[in-house]
């Protein structure tokens, strides 16, 4: 009986687990573990901020770096400086009731504003074979060129002669010495104190002589 009894309870036992199995599967497993979702991170976007102030700055010196650049092209030689030195400055009359006025400018040595009527150039001195003075603005296409005993302003752009005779107060002593003495070149520079002397005693003498009549 003992053994009817043992075998009873494990067919009971088994028909018991046959019956939990399908329950078993159709219950949701547990999750072993819950973890929140951490975002990533994501990468800093900041930008460097570019304010007003920045920008005047950064201006500021490039403007400095640029005029900084044109002062050292602009830059005369010791010889551009040297002719420079013997231009003649001031108003100068000119033939035909015109005038031309040279202005050194401050702001930049050895180049001169030179203006008549309407016309206004910024000049630089420019070497010459000759030993004449030659004042050149590029940009205009203007040459002035100055003489022992005149000056003259050229446009070679436009092929004319925008003044000529012009003359300093030295240039005119040095046409009144050519006029008695033709031996003398244009080149030749400031005449000696005694033949200006000359000059001017026989002009005098001529415009009495001129006034009798």
């Amino acid at each position: 009986m003992t053994t009817q009894l043992a075998g009873w309870r494990c067919g009971s036992a088994l028909r018991m687990g046959a019956l939990l199995l399908p329950l078993a599967a159709l219950m949701p497993l547990k999750p072993l573990a819950q973890t929140s979702a951490i975002p990533p991170t994501k990468a800093s976007d900041k930008k460097t901020s570019v304010t007003p102030a920045n920008r005047v700055d950064a201006k500021s010196k490039a403007n400095q770096t640029a005029t900084g650049i044109k002062a050292a092209e602009d830059a005369l030689t010791p010889a551009e400086m040297a002719i420079a030195e013997r231009v003649y400055t001031g108003k100068l009359v000119c033939e035909l009731g015109s005038s031309v006025t040279l202005t050194p400018d401050e702001k930049n040595p050895g180049y001169f504003n030179v203006n008549t009527k309407n016309l206004k150039f910024h000049m630089f001195p420019v070497a010459t074979t000759t030993g004449a003075i030659r004042l050149e603005d590029k940009k205009a296409g203007a040459v002035w060129l100055q003489l022992a005993n005149k000056s003259m302003l050229m446009n070679h752009k436009l092929g004319q002669r925008l003044a000529d005779a012009c003359m300093s107060p030295a240039q005119v002593s040095v046409a009144a010495a050519l006029a008695i003495n033709p031996g003398r070149t244009v080149l030749d520079g400031p005449a000696p104190a005694a033949e200006i002397a000359a000059a001017t005693s026989a002009a005098s003498a001529a415009a009495a002589a001129s006034a009798a009549k």
